[in-house]
């Protein structure tokens, strides 16, 4: 058995769904310390989060990744118990063999390989690891990132471990994520009998027509990197359950997924100008999930790119698609972060898996990546 996936199966047998690390980055520092890293486990609340680093000198590369995982769903729907990882079909079983522990195991593999053939090499390599991405992520990688940045310590390369393949290891790597933002709108009216619609005002019927603007909405064209900003409503709730009642106000629950094209204000502006335009009592409250984040074409990306190639042949599309992750923490106080990891067609999901396959080409091109950029 390959040390990868030795080190794959030690994480995934550890139950570690959100926020609980349970154990998973104590035995990441047994193995990094040997190696010269100092280790700091950076607790906040019932977050675990570790900071590693070894070497003072720039430039600093970073792998970044989560130890937590997704709940299991029903276990009498796996074929095989989620912590207790399993080979079948020339498959690797488990939560989190995919998302993301076995990408865990291949960066600390590649990075012993890496320092036992290149003991001098120039540079630093740092780990940030959490058990909060799969939840609320208030505690985890935000606030490792504020306290690096409090202290001034400069990331200059970051790759995140998250399943960006899709159906090859190596077809795809995320050079960016849109953002994220909610509103609740709160369109205010007159409840009243439906027989005596003049002594009432319909919210409903009221908001209409700026929904209707709304939904039409050419709200950016993206970028070469982005498809244009998306505005959706996710639910729309109003009435009293009865027949025969207007109902007094309409709530509208919705989401933009934008790019770097708009800002999250500006956005908010057009919302509330069409939303006056149409003369409506209203209020409306925004909760700002994630900002994009980008990195154009540069020597991460070069440096990756070059690395799957050697490895895997492909060349690997450079995407922004997918929902958020913690890079867009660490895009704040890092010029280059770029995500990469196995296909992702598993993961969340019962009986999630990662092809055998895959492990020890993953680690070589997190390792061959490190040749790129530090040697």
């Amino acid at each position: 058995m390959s040390k990868t996936l030795a080190l794959a199966e030690q994480l995934i047998a550890l139950s570690s769904v959100t926020p609980d690390d349970n154990g998973c980055q104590t035995r990441l520092i047994e193995l990094l310390t040997p190696l010269g890293f100092a280790c700091e486990a950076l607790q906040s609340g019932n977050v675990s989060n570790l900071w590693a680093r070894k070497g003072s000198e720039p430039p600093l590369v970073v792998f970044a990744g989560h130890t937590d995982v997704v709940p299991t769903g029903p276990l009498e729907q796996w074929q095989s118990h989620p912590f207790q990882p399993t080979h079948r079909d020339g498959k690797l079983y488990g939560r989190g063999a995919a998302d993301m522990k076995t990408s865990i195991a291949a960066m600390v593999v590649a990075v012993e390989e890496f320092t036992a053939a290149h003991p001098h090499h120039k540079g630093s390599i740092g780990f940030l690891i959490t058990s909060d991405e799969e939840g609320p992520a208030t505690d985890g990688t935000v606030m490792v990132c504020r306290q690096l940045k409090q202290r001034g310590e400069q990331l200059d390369y970051c790759i995140v471990g998250e399943p960006t393949s899709t159906q090859l290891l190596g077809d795809m790597m995320k050079n960016g994520r849109r953002g994220s933002m909610s509103g609740k709108l709160v369109i205010e009216g007159i409840q009243g009998h439906i027989a005596y619609p003049q002594l009432a005002r319909n919210p409903i019927h009221s908001a209409a027509p700026a929904l209707t603007e709304l939904v039409a909405e050419h709200w950016d064209e993206g970028n070469e990197y982005y498809l244009p900003t998306s505005w959706q409503i996710s639910n729309i709730h109003a009435g009293t359950g009865a027949s025969n009642v207007i109902p007094g106000e309409v709530v509208v629950d919705f989401n933009f997924r934008f790019s770097t094209a708009s800002t999250a204000e500006g956005l908010q502006r057009r919302v509330q100008a069409i939303l006056d335009k149409h003369g409506l009592i209203y209020t409306l409250s925004w909760t700002v999930n994630g900002m994009p984040f980008l990195t154009p074409r540069g020597e991460l990306s070069n440096a990756l790119s070059a690395a799957i190639k050697s490895e895997t042949g492909l060349d690997a599309e450079l995407s922004t698609t997918g929902g958020t992750s913690d890079g867009r923490f660490i895009a704040q106080i890092c010029p280059q972060v770029i995500e990469f990891g196995p296909p992702n067609g598993s993961i969340h999901k019962i009986d999630e898996h990662i092809e055998l396959r895959f492990i020890d080409p993953l680690k070589n091109i997190y390792r061959r990546t490190l040749e790129n950029l530090l040697l």
